[in-house]
């Protein structure tokens, strides 16, 4: 175990008759908090961009829970459209969605614009997920009690949301648009939690640890360097995915308790992710953003 990886779920909870869906399931920490839900009982959805790789992924964890239930559906979060198409199909097909896990993103690619006209990463960490739970909320609403767990970063604390630039078109940092991406993160997690008062619907967010995944790819040398000679300092998947199953599961969150974890206990945020007008303004740009898809 590596020298950060000491948070464990000890939840002894079971999901029998819960519908769970987890996007960018396929890998990493998202392919080990499904395997970990499907051993509890759950119906897993993974939700993920690249289909024929998500039914391989589920193929591998029913063959280690034998008798688990896994649906793929298709969810490219680089794509409002696509996003809008997944949430109408999980809306018309499932009658309850207990647990929604926002894990899937990208870290420090190059610059790119989303066939939506918006930076990457923005749309990707940040904006595909807003929509989607938006989306999904009335379905979320009615399966109370209920969860939605953003997976956010620690890098958060680098972040800053210019809202007169929120594209990066005047100036661009893969590393820097990354971190804000999750301070966007927290931000909606705060205003989420405010909008669910009184609902049965609780909502976290969580910094995984620094996790050696595929994530890394668009990081100097793929990160592949610094797994090795970081190794102590570096979480396996298993160990990356204690925190969101902790948040997902354990019995004292039942109720809105605290904010923001990291490995397996709340953490403190940056003053910009707790800044309540900054969140409450993000989600109004944001919504304005997605409007024709809502």
């Amino acid at each position: 175990m590596g020298l950060f990886g000491s948070g464990k779920c000890t939840s002894k909870a079971t999901l029998e008759g819960k519908t769970v869906l987890i996007t960018g399931a396929n890998t990493g920490i998202g392919y080990e908090t499904a395997k970990d839900l499907l051993k509890r009982g759950a119906r897993i959805i993974m939700a993920c961009r690249n289909v024929d790789r998500a039914k391989s992924a589920a193929r591998e964890l029913q063959k280690e829970v034998l008798g688990g239930e896994i649906r793929v559906v298709e969810l490219n979060l680089a794509s409002l459209k696509s996003v809008k198409e997944c949430a109408n199909d999980i809306l018309a097909s499932e009658p309850k969605i207990h647990l929604l896990i926002n894990n899937a993103g990208v870290m420090a690619c190059p610059y790119t614009k989303t066939e939506d006209g918006l930076e990457m990463q923005f749309q990707t960490n940040h904006l595909g997920h807003f929509l989607l739970t938006n989306l999904l909320l009335p379905k979320i609403k009615e399966s109370a009690p209920a969860r939605i767990i953003n997976v956010s970063a620690l890098a958060h604390r680098a972040g800053r949301v210019n809202f007169d630039d929120l594209q990066s078109t005047r100036s661009y940092n893969s590393v820097i648009a990354y971190s804000t991406s999750k301070l966007c993160n927290l931000l909606f997690t705060l205003e989420l939690q405010e909008r669910l008062k009184n609902t049965g619907v609780v909502t976290y967010a969580l910094h995984p640890g620094v996790v050696a995944t595929e994530l890394g790819r668009h990081t100097p040398c793929g990160c592949g360097w610094l797994f090795q000679r970081l190794g102590c300092f570096i979480k396996t998947p298993v160990q990356g995915a204690q925190t969101t199953l902790h948040c997902a599961l354990d019995e004292q969150l039942a109720e809105q308790n605290e904010f923001y974890f990291s490995d397996c206990k709340p953490a403190h945020v940056s003053a910009r992710a707790s800044n309540k007008d900054d969140a409450k303004k993000l989600w109004e740009v944001s919504e304005e953003l997605v409007k024709s898809y809502l």
